[in-house]
């Protein structure tokens, strides 16, 4: 590519775009040289950000295309919401069509669409402009998650078997924006927001190292769904103020609670199996990401709550409500967890740092936009079967057109 730097444009300057920014600290031959988002100020706020902490001489632009035109930008970040991302995509591959300008990649946050549709068309965008593309799913680059699954598989997978079972969580007291709590919006509820995670991860640690993703074969899914808490009178009606009076959990819920049980086949055509939660109603600390791995002699052990850093203060000591301690903090005071560098911790630094070197080097990154397509194949089958309450063969029929009842302002559990 003959690039010796990587610059970068962000499309969106929101919370995950400036988590990502804010990982780049860690990342070399890369700067941070473009915003643009919905709100002139969020993107000035972000370029801002990045300018601040020295990982770019970041500015905000008007439109995508503007940004794709700058010749010092070569690879795009898009952390728009998910509503957005065909526009998007379809706007980057205009601009590159038309002569505006060109690219070496795109890299997209999860879920990389709403529906199969959706994530086969972007990658379809992806490939029809020949753009590198890569699937932003930090946790497959958690430092605690890569270094877990090297020791496993060296010592106990080759000397006693590969693993045959994953269990994945991740939960939390639900999302930032209001947007995420509309089903309509957002494509579902916590199911497709979080789960695409915990699938994705699961999966990346049963896949031996350095082998493809398909020598794992999905057979069934089964899944679950239920709104526990926030269609409960008083918790609908805080998403209520908080979106003024848009979002109506008493009316249109999303799930706010979801369980996925995946069967693969390895390549000895033994069977294994993934076990996934996922929850916007979780009480405690904050963000709590974890993960359980067995074989038939060994087991490996992930919590993110469990931090090497804890802090105590007395109900004497008050203050206004923050994220300074762990992503999505719900307390101030008593004992309280601390995840000191929450980029590196999550995985962002890794991630980033693998999609810049791959583009610089005219890769394709390891995790892509075929493995979001593929994430979002199982989720559906998993809206599937959480829907006709029962195991779901894979990959069913009618699942390219599928779209879940809770993204068509369909379900209501309080109805059926």
């Amino acid at each position: 590519m003959g690039e010796k730097r990587l610059g970068i444009g962000f499309i969106g300057g929101g919370f995950i775009a400036r988590f990502h920014i804010k990982s780049l600290i860690g990342v070399r031959d890369a700067d941070v040289l473009g915003v643009v988002s919905k709100s002139r100020d969020t993107a000035e706020e972000a370029a801002i950000l990045a300018r601040e902490i020295g990982v770019g001489d970041a500015k905000a632009y008007d439109s995508i295309t503007d940004m794709v035109a700058d010749n010092n930008i070569h690879a795009l970040w898009i952390c728009a919401p998910n509503f957005t991302r065909i526009e998007v995509m379809e706007e980057i591959v205009h601009a590159i069509e038309t002569g505006k300008g060109e690219l070496i990649g795109v890299t997209c946050e999860k879920p990389l669409g709403r529906n199969v549709a959706e994530a086969r068309k972007m990658l379809e965008l992806a490939q029809s402009s020949n753009l590198l593309d890569g699937y932003l799913e930090n946790q497959i680059f958690a430092p605690s998650v890569t270094r877990g699954k090297e020791i496993v598989w060296a010592r106990g997978a080759a000397l006693t078997g590969p693993p045959y079972l994953a269990r994945a969580a991740e939960e939390h007291s639900g999302p930032h924006m209001p947007w995420f709590w509309e089903g309509e919006l957002q494509g579902g509820g916590v199911l497709n927001d979080m789960m695409c995670h915990s699938v994705e991860e699961a999966r990346f640690m049963l896949t031996p190292p350095g082998a493809r993703r398909d020598v794992l074969t999905p057979v069934s899914v089964n899944a679950y769904a239920a709104c526990l808490k926030w269609q409960r009178p008083k918790y609908a009606k805080i998403l209520s103020d908080n979106s003024g009076g848009k979002t109506d959990y008493t009316k249109k819920p999303s799930e706010d609670f979801a369980r996925s049980l995946i069967e693969y086949v390895n390549q000895d055509d033994e069977k294994i199996v993934v076990e996934t939660t996922t929850s916007w109603c979780f009480v405690g600390a904050g963000l709590r990401l974890s993960l359980e791995l067995f074989g038939p002699e060994y087991s490996m052990f992930v919590n993110t709550l469990d931090s090497d850093l804890r802090v105590f203060f007395s109900r004497n000591v008050t203050g206004s409500q923050s994220e300074d301690l762990v992503e999505k903090q719900n307390a101030e005071s008593g004992e309280m967890p601390v995840v000191s560098n929450e980029t590196d911790a999550y995985g962002y630094t890794a991630e980033n740092r693998h999609m810049v070197q791959s583009f610089l080097a005219g890769k394709r990154p390891e995790e892509n936009f075929s493995d979001g397509l593929n994430v979002t194949e199982l989720l559906m089958t998993a809206y599937m079967s959480a829907e006709q309450d029962k195991t779901i063969l894979f990959p069913p029929p009618g699942l390219e057109t599928f779209i879940p009842a809770v993204a068509k302002g369909e379900w209501n559990p309080k109805e059926s």
